[in-house]
């Protein structure tokens, strides 16, 4: 069995990729969504944290959470969300024939992949360069032409702050040699 190594700072920063099983484009529907942010919800007030960026895609979200300070159990987190996300999603969206054993063995549904990449960002300019690969990933899958035109990223809500330029990551690409973080 493999033995992963996870970050487990307190309090500290992580970015994050999670997956759906297969890929399938499944996150952006509306109930997915309404699923999501209920689980996402009930999580936060079980175990509190910080959503610092967010975004959405059909097969897979990526985002930046910051955990309390005492706090380094990411882990729970996660489960509890793909838990409760695959509990009101299953009558819509499990798959019983991709059920195979080791699934059956983890407990796991058809819904997510097994896993969860996460990385500790290390300091205010590594911060910059996952918060921009976030909000440019919808543009860097070829799902719109410009950030702006992602409904389901905190990009929004950064834009209205001034954070951003409302035009940031339109029709250019955005250079940096790093940009595969999680894929």
């Amino acid at each position: 069995m493999s033995n992963y190594r996870r970050a487990d700072t307190p309090g500290a920063c992580y970015f994050f990729t999670v997956v759906t099983f297969r890929r399938r484009n499944i996150l952006t529907d509306e109930g997915s969504r309404v699923w999501l942010r209920n689980a996402l919800g009930n999580t936060r007030r079980r175990y509190p944290f910080t959503i610092d960026a967010w975004v959405l895609l059909p097969d897979h979200l990526h985002c930046i959470w910051t955990l309390p300070e005492n706090d380094n159990d990411f882990s729970v987190r996660w489960n509890g969300i793909k838990r409760q996300f695959t509990k009101s999603a299953k009558d819509s969206l499990h798959k019983p024939e991709w059920l195979n054993a080791s699934k059956q063995k983890h407990r796991e549904g058809t819904i997510w992949q097994r896993r969860f990449w996460e990385h500790q960002i290390r300091d205010d300019n590594d911060y910059q360069r996952h918060m921009n690969y976030i909000h440019y990933n919808p543009v860097k899958h070829g799902l719109v032409k410009a950030v702006s035109e992602w409904p389901y990223s905190t990009f929004h809500r950064y834009a209205n702050q001034g954070i951003y330029p409302t035009n940031w990551g339109g029709n250019k690409l955005i250079q940096d040699d790093d940009m595969d973080y999680g894929e």
